[in-house]
């Protein structure tokens, strides 16, 4: 007994020792998220395209909006940073109304339910694609969300973007990729 007792002791001991040694370098601090393709068009690849259904019932295919910008939003309406961005996304797609089509393309699984009302909630001008396990895999395995690709004309990935962007910096793609054009 005694012997367990010493034991214990010991081992307790060494994982508190080596528990407050500092063997690990100090942390490098944040930084703010940035994009993945700095220079539109080089190295541009093509997007996959995908048929999704809206939240109408309507088939809508990423090859059907050729010749516009597009702006892909990979979002859920749990997700407190993507209900920041839909307010920004309504004011440019309204701004942009005809040379730019932003598509949200919903995560909302358990929730698929609310994303209707969501939608009205946030006044959202522009449809809302359920989105799939094909399409998840085919933009990279998205792992957070929001998730946004900046598409050009041609139908090439110029940017993309993970986590909370401001207007501005998509208001900087668009204005980008309309003076190429």
């Amino acid at each position: 007994m005694k012997l367990k007792a010493m034991l214990s002791v010991l081992f307790f001991t060494s994982i508190i020792i080596m528990g407050c040694e500092n063997k690990t370098p100090e942390a490098a601090p944040v930084k703010k998220a940035q994009p993945v393709v700095k220079n539109i068009n080089d190295n541009a690849v093509m997007a996959p395209d995908f048929e999704l259904i809206s939240t109408d019932g309507k088939k809508l295919k990423l090859s059907d909006f050729k010749g516009k910008v597009v702006i892909i939003n990979f979002w859920a309406t749990w997700c407190p940073p993507c209900r920041k961005e839909i307010p920004d996304f309504v004011q440019l797609q309204k701004e942009y109304n005809s040379n730019l089509q932003i598509l949200g393309v919903s995560l909302d699984t358990g929730t698929k339910n609310d994303v209707i009302p969501f939608m009205k909630e946030y006044k959202m001008n522009y449809p809302v694609l359920y989105g799939t396990a094909g399409v998840v895999r085919d933009y990279g395995d998205i792992q957070s969300i929001p998730t946004t690709f900046v598409i050009d004309q041609n139908g090439n990935i110029v940017n993309n973007f993970v986590g909370f962007h401001e207007k501005s910096v998509f208001k900087a793609e668009i204005e980008k990729l309309l003076k190429k054009s």
